[in-house]
């Protein structure tokens, strides 16, 4: 999240960046932003570029006498795309419910009491935005819950950070357990898993005794207001996300186990489940066109890498842009929302 650590001003009260016209940030408030914000973007085209050549390489070395387009071009036109989208179409849908339920369950916990039908147009359009920034689409959320029920910036900013702080631990939980079904299908390097999971857990015990008081008593950095929801959670908080994410998960196992035997490779739904959520971990690094979480299958599955290009660009990227289309059916809901009571009219443009 974007949102400073410390909104507020010596006086108490809220700090309010300087504004320029229609409520925009003015010069001097974005100018910061702009120099860090386009290195983060050339260094992460530089990693999908780096992404890619090795793809290339990969998929040249097994494509032989024929060109790379022509080998992964047999590799898209050998799928029944029909069956395909019978997969994705209502997993994305299922994602959506539960990416909406995650979000009302915290705001409710942590923020302002508010319905799921509420919250569900505006989490389906903040989609459109996330093509672009994932922060944007946060962004939208925290404006429409700081119009509708007055939550600060920065409390959302700590809800969202609550939220991927656990779902670290999802799929953390879920790859280990994956990986103690099914050791001996997955890599070697698959071996730290335990220790990882330990090591978090052993984190998270004293993270809990830290946001409790019981370890460093006189810090003062648990009340900062970027903190706000660990404050207030307790271990049941972070168990009910977990819990509450994890028929996502199960679901993804299926869906993409079914759907990588339509490109023609074969894989147990275990092994999956060992695979899928370090794939997810790669798909969380904010690269063009999900190119980490692509290589990841490649190198997951290197004897197959025409394949599993195919198939990692076809089932992130349309992930992503299906559920901007979803968002799409929601705009118009999520518009009025926002904008509805200031311009007087009931379907504003956005």
């Amino acid at each position: 999240m974007s949102d400073p650590s410390d909104p507020m001003a010596p006086d108490g009260k809220p700090s309010v960046p300087p504004t320029g016209v229609g409520g925009t940030p003015a010069p001097e408030e974005i100018g910061p932003r702009r120099g860090s914000s386009t290195l983060q973007r050339l260094v992460t085209w530089a990693l999908a570029l780096a992404c890619f050549a090795y793809l290339w390489v990969r998929i040249s070395g097994a494509a032989g006498d024929q060109s790379v387009p022509a080998y992964l071009g047999s590799v898209f036109a050998s799928v029944a795309w029909d069956r395909w989208l019978m997969l994705m179409v209502p997993y994305s849908v299922l994602f959506l419910l539960i990416d909406t339920l995650i979000l009302w369950r915290v705001v409710n916990w942590f923020n302002a009491k508010i319905g799921y039908a509420d919250l569900l147009p505006v989490r389906a359009s903040a989609y459109i935005l996330s093509i672009f920034n994932e922060q944007v689409g946060k962004g939208a959320i925290a404006l429409y819950l700081n119009r509708t029920r007055g939550v600060p910036g920065w409390q959302l900013g700590s809800s969202m950070l609550f939220i991927m702080f656990c779902e670290f631990y999802y799929l953390l939980a879920w790859a280990t357990l994956g990986y103690s079904f099914s050791s001996d299908t997955l890599p070697e390097q698959f071996a730290l898993l335990p220790w990882l999971a330990g090591g978090a857990a052993l984190f998270l015990v004293l993270w809990l005794l830290y946001f409790r008081g019981a370890l460093l008593p006189g810090n003062a950095l648990r009340d900062r207001p970027i903190l706000h929801a660990f404050k207030q959670a307790n271990l049941g908080h972070y168990l009910g996300v977990v819990v509450l994410r994890s028929p996502a998960l199960l679901a993804a196992v299926a869906v993409y186990t079914l759907a990588l035997r339509l490109f023609g490779v074969e894989v147990g739904f275990l092994a999956m489940l060992g695979y899928l959520p370090v794939i997810f971990f790669g798909a969380a690094i904010p690269t063009p066109m999900r190119a980490a979480a692509i290589t990841l299958w490649v190198t997951l599955f290197p004897d197959r890498p025409a394949e599993m290009t195919a198939f990692g660009i076809v089932q992130h990227n349309f992930f992503i842009f299906f559920n901007a289309a979803i968002g799409l059916l929601f705009l118009r809901r999520a518009n009025r929302d926002l904008f509805g009571d200031e311009t007087g009219n009931e379907e504003p443009a956005a």
